[in-house]
């Protein structure tokens, strides 16, 4: 359960890492308050996953599926430019992020 808690607050990472972009520099009322919501909850629900989960595995895996998630989302909703550098360092992170699990798993 906790790491679909921690999934969660991944993905609400990329939506206020994106959201960033729409307050247009918190100018924009209603996109800001998406993205503080975002936050609080994405932080929020990182600190239940590492109830149980290890503080670095959880950090690292939030951290990651930000980074994954907001480059991916930078290319589908703000057409920015896919290099394959990009593509294959987007891929390493995942596989990190799959190890990470797996070793936790072990534990």
């Amino acid at each position: 359960m906790h790491w679909l808690i921690l999934i969660v607050a991944g993905l609400l990472e990329v939506g206020w890492a994106v959201g960033l972009k729409y307050t247009e520099g918190f100018t924009r009322p209603l996109p800001t308050a998406g993205t503080v919501l975002a936050m609080v909850l994405s932080m929020f629900l990182l600190g239940l996953a590492m109830k149980t989960l290890p503080v670095g595995t959880a950090y690292a895996v939030w951290v990651g599926i930000g980074v994954v998630g907001t480059a991916v989302a930078g290319v589908f909703l703000l057409g920015e430019a896919v290099h394959w550098l990009k593509a294959v360092s987007l891929l390493l992170i995942v596989v990190g992020i799959v190890g990470l699990k797996m070793s936790a798993a072990a534990d």
